[in-house]
């Protein structure tokens, strides 16, 4: 087993220093030249560099911040080390929203990492919404490679119009094309970038099972390498008529999948993959219209959970949490 992980790390980290050499031309912004303060008052920290930011959590508040811009597609990127230690309810995201602008119809592009008990490792969720799609969840839940508290792992958001990507540390972890399926809801609409950390008690760990002790506060999420990289429009006139001509300095963002990178996501999701809602038997009698099986991911789904993918008898109401912007600041 031990080997087996090894191996899967060695491929990561090898194929990854070719992959990143097109990133590190990415404009990476100051802290002030791109973000405002959400919530949180001393709780966000600037570090000297001006681009460095510690975001904590305690008795008194969670703390996040937000993009000064809106953005119409692009490539969006932070570096982030996560608290250590028992962690169980924190929540820490970076994610894309424009909940703020359409409360009813918003859409979201989410990283979520999942808090744990001490001795348990944290889990990462990745979630898409789009026009309001909060009836239909579309999360996916993994487990990783390395120890995210050890040292600062990339996470990224790759936004198009036809297609989205998540990424870890240039490995491509979740792609979602846009389909006939999914109608209008494939985010479309500018959102801006938030990153936030909170308490997530009442769900985030084993459903909620295992509170946020404060006794271990204050918990601080660090983020450094802040990447906005799209085309920022005006909240007056979101029109995308502005984005369709990609100024030549874009090229050099990842546009797809490469052969390669395909072949590390593969790897990624057959080892890491423990949620999807495709497979979800308990949430949906039939996988949502866009979805496409893998009778291999089903089958490994179901040994990690008979009963959640196996469609067995014990059928009760999954609860389905939406994390919003005004649930994170009334912290």
């Amino acid at each position: 087993m031990v080997i087996y992980y090894l191996d899967f790390f060695l491929l990561c980290s090898v194929l990854a220093l070719a992959s990143s050499a097109s990133l590190r031309n990415l404009p990476i912004l100051s802290f002030d030249e791109g973000y405002s303060q959400l919530f949180g008052d001393e709780n966000l920290m600037l570090l000297k560099d001006g681009k460095s930011v510690h975001l904590s959590l305690n008795e008194r508040t969670g703390s996040g911040f937000v993009s000064q811009d809106l953005y119409l597609h692009g490539f969006f990127s932070a570096s982030i080390k996560l608290p250590a230690d028992y962690t169980a309810g924190v929540v820490v995201a970076f994610y894309m929203s424009n909940g703020d602008m359409f409360e009813k119809n918003h859409d979201e592009l989410d990283f979520e990492f999942l808090g744990n008990i001490r001795g348990k490792d944290w889990r990462i969720q990745t979630n898409v919404y789009g026009n309001g799609s909060t009836s239909i969840g579309r999360e996916e839940r993994y487990g990783l490679w390395f120890d995210p508290s050890e040292d600062f792992h990339q996470y990224s958001i790759l936004w198009a119009e036809n297609q989205i990507i998540f990424y870890i540390d240039n490995v491509p972890i979740r792609e979602i094309k846009r389909t006939k399926a999914m109608g209008g809801e494939f985010p479309a609409k500018p959102m801006s970038l938030y990153a936030t950390i909170w308490d997530g008690s009442n769900w985030a760990t084993n459903g909620g099972r295992y509170k946020v002790n404060y006794k271990y506060a204050p918990y601080i999420a660090e983020f450094s390498d802040l990447v906005l990289h799209g085309c920022a429009v005006d909240p007056i006139e979101p029109s995308s008529s502005k984005c369709e001509k990609v100024p030549n300095s874009q090229t050099t963002i990842p546009t797809g999948i490469t052969r390669e990178q395909r072949i590390r996501m593969e790897s990624f999701r057959k080892k890491h993959l423990q949620y999807s809602y495709c497979y979800d038997k308990i949430r949906y009698d039939a996988p949502p219209a866009e979805c496409v099986l893998d009778p291999q991911q089903a089958e490994r789904l179901r040994g990690f959970d008979p009963v959640t993918f196996g469609g067995g008898r014990h059928r009760h109401s999954r609860r389905h949490h939406h994390r919003s912007r005004s649930e994170a600041t009334s912290i």
